[in-house]
């Protein structure tokens, strides 16, 4: 008796399974880690080494980085030269091959920095309960590009656009900190376009405004803040605070230049080792502990050293 035939699958049917092969891993990692191949996660391990040495390292000094005997690690490397993933020099010492050099920059082409610092200013504001802004450099100057409010707002008028002055703001001088001279001081000439910025050229200090045009109180604050960053672009002191910023990688300003508001900025670098972008906190001055020591200065310093690592920079290696 003939054996009776089973359907085959429709064309529908055959994608379905298709799909549902691709997703299955998905919903397994939901519920429980992928196992992967301990092999590759011991090369990954290496490579991490290297990346986190950020230079050359022999055979030894490798295994030892990754913690692994010399002898495991040596197939691991043997591959990871044949796939171009790793190099050597005339040393005969393990750096970045030219496979790792097209993936990174392949990477790099595709990071947009304001987009993926965009959860990092969420996690600060919830964290610390401070406002957090972004800044990128601008054709003016520090351009604050992005606001994140804290549950309890602040009044202030910092917006996305407004440029930051390069002397009285912590933002300002983050950015300063690690420009050339020569450029520093083509933006210093035009600080008085900025947020408590000096003095435009125009503008008399001996100019007394007429009775009907006094000043408010905040505009005075704003003007003796503005007459004062003239003199302190050229004050020794000025560059004694730039080369404190490098070495702390932190700058405060107590109630400048909004009174009662503080804020303490921090860079994040590139893979060329520029300032791409500064994170800064603000919050009331009465009850925000600006020191470098403090919780929230900690998340901010942690925060943009993540971001950095992301673009690229490796701390300790000459810029390019």
């Amino acid at each position: 008796m003939p054996r009776a035939r089973t359907p085959s699958a429709s064309p529908a049917t055959d994608e379905a399974r298709a799909d549902n092969a691709d997703t299955a891993p998905q919903a397994e990692s939901a519920d429980k880690p992928q196992r992967g191949i301990q092999a590759l996660d011991a090369t990954g391990e290496l490579l991490a080494a290297l990346v986190a040495a950020g230079m050359p390292l022999s055979l030894r000094d490798l295994a030892a980085a990754a913690g692994m005997p010399s002898a495991k690690a040596f197939p691991h490397l043997v591959s990871l030269l044949k796939t171009g993933l790793l190099a050597r020099d005339e040393a005969g010492r393990y750096e970045a091959g030219p496979l790792s050099l097209e993936l990174g920059l392949l990477g790099l082409a595709r990071l947009s920095p304001v987009r993926e610092a965009d959860s990092e200013l969420v996690d600060l504001a919830a964290s610390t309960g401070m406002s957090v802004a972004l800044a990128v450099p601008g054709p003016l100057g520090p351009t604050v590009v992005r606001l994140e409010e804290s549950p309890q707002p602040l009044h202030v008028s910092l917006r996305p656009g407004t440029v930051m002055s390069l002397v009285n703001t912590a933002i300002g001088r983050v950015f300063a900190a690690w420009l050339d001279d020569d450029v520093r001081a083509e933006l210093l000439a035009q600080d008085g376009l900025r947020l408590a910025g000096v003095p435009s050229p125009s503008s008399s200090p001996s100019s007394q405004p007429s009775p009907s045009s006094q000043p408010s109180p905040s505009s005075q604050h704003a003007s003796r803040q503005a007459q004062q960053s003239a003199q302190e672009a050229h004050d020794p002191r000025y560059a004694e605070r730039l080369a404190a910023i490098r070495a702390q990688r932190l700058d405060t300003a107590l109630g400048n230049p909004i009174p009662g508001i503080s804020t303490v900025a921090a860079p994040v670098f590139d893979h060329t080792g520029s300032v791409c972008l500064v994170l800064a906190l603000m919050g009331p001055s009465g009850n925000f502990d600006t020191a470098n020591e403090s919780d929230s200065a900690q998340r901010l310093a942690a925060a943009a050293e993540r971001l950095s690592r992301r673009f690229g920079y490796v701390p300790g290696a000459a810029p390019l």
